[in-house]
């Protein structure tokens, strides 16, 4: 469970971007559907029960909807306090001894 929650991903630490005074800028509908299209499907779902096949499964009025939230939030500067919590879940596998935890269990988020 520790090396879970403390894994950083890997990463050459070139990073290339012009210094942006001001406001963000608004995403895009067409930057949305991109992402949206991307998005792993069979995923568990988080807090809310959400998952990419719903919102996906919505069309242009799902993606507007997330277009809208996503815009408000840069606009406010702020991420609400829903999306900064999250449950980690260790599930047994059904086989081995160890059912606290360790090598034999998935880790759901």
């Amino acid at each position: 469970m520790e090396k879970l929650t403390n894994e950083e991903n890997e990463w050459d630490h070139k990073i290339s971007a012009d210094v942006k005074e001001g406001p963000a800028d608004c995403i895009r509908m067409a930057e949305m559907r991109a992402v949206l299209k991307k998005t792993k499907r069979h995923k568990a779902p988080g807090l809310l029960w959400l998952v990419a096949e719903m919102i996906q499964a919505t069309g242009d009025i799902g993606t507007q909807w997330i277009l809208d939230l996503c815009n408000g939030i840069l606009k406010e500067g702020s991420i609400p306090e829903d999306w900064k919590s999250s449950v980690v879940l260790p599930i047994y596998k059904g086989k081995g001894v160890d059912r606290t935890g360790g090598s034999n269990c998935w880790n759901m988020l």
